[in-house]
């Protein structure tokens, strides 16, 4: 397989680091979003062949013209990034509200708007990494979980706009995953945390790049990762 160009949220962390250095490692052309400057000379550290572009999630705003940044095809387009804050509606601020959905849908939008383009030019491929949340939402989850349920809608209205154009648009729906984020959610639900009961970050980033690697005459567009055994999530 020659080599392709990804763009990738979410690659200084778990599912995202893990889906940077396994495509790295097979020879593609990464171009990685970082928050700031101070992010991506770290960035740049572990991926030094990476095209690094300055851009807060937090504020999409920054997005605004991020796809003039790159020249040419890209081949997928990858949303990994993400952020959650566990509560009980009663109680959950709306700061909390605000960075979820702000960080978790409206950023994936508008970094998709500006990149369809070059996505179109390759027939290339679009991977929201969702949740177990987007499909069933749990007490203390409500505002992730609408995030990502919004998430969900966005990629399925896209498949629908893009289907004539050749883009393929999945989804991928792990459960819980041993991550960075995994080990704060279980210290916000008091908790003890052990990794090795969830799901591996490599385990998922296998399901990515099947998704991405199918040949053209086919496409997954949703799928969700489970661990062997189920459990509460």
């Amino acid at each position: 397989m020659s080599a392709r160009r990804h763009v990738l949220t979410g690659a200084g962390s778990g599912i995202g680091l893990a889906l940077a250095h396994r495509l790295a490692d097979r020879g593609d052309e990464l171009v990685l979003l970082a928050r700031s400057d101070a992010r991506a000379r770290e960035l740049a550290a572990s991926f030094p062949q990476a095209q690094l572009l300055v851009a807060d999630l937090a504020d999409p705003g920054t997005l605004n013209g991020i796809g003039r940044q790159v020249d040419g095809a890209v081949d997928t387009l990858l949303h990994v990034a993400g952020v959650v804050d566990l509560g009980p509606v009663e109680r959950l601020r709306l700061a909390a509200w605000e960075e979820q959905v702000t960080v978790n849908l409206t950023a994936p939008a508008v970094l998709t708007r500006e990149f369809l383009p070059h996505v179109r030019r390759s027939r290339g491929s679009i991977v929201f990494v969702n949740s177990s949340a987007g499909l069933t939402a749990s007490a203390g989850w409500s505002a992730y979980a609408a995030s990502k349920f919004g998430l969900r809608a966005l990629a399925d209205a896209l498949r629908a706009e893009e289907v004539d154009n050749g883009v393929r648009v999945s989804t991928v729906y792990p459960s819980r995953t041993a991550t960075p984020m995994q080990e704060k959610v279980h210290e916000q639900e008091g908790r003890t945390y052990d990794s090795s009961r969830w799901i591996s970050a490599d385990t998922v980033v296998d399901t990515i790049l099947h998704v991405i690697d199918l040949p053209a005459d086919a496409t997954i567009p949703d799928v969700t990762v489970r661990p062997v055994v189920p459990r509460a999530t």
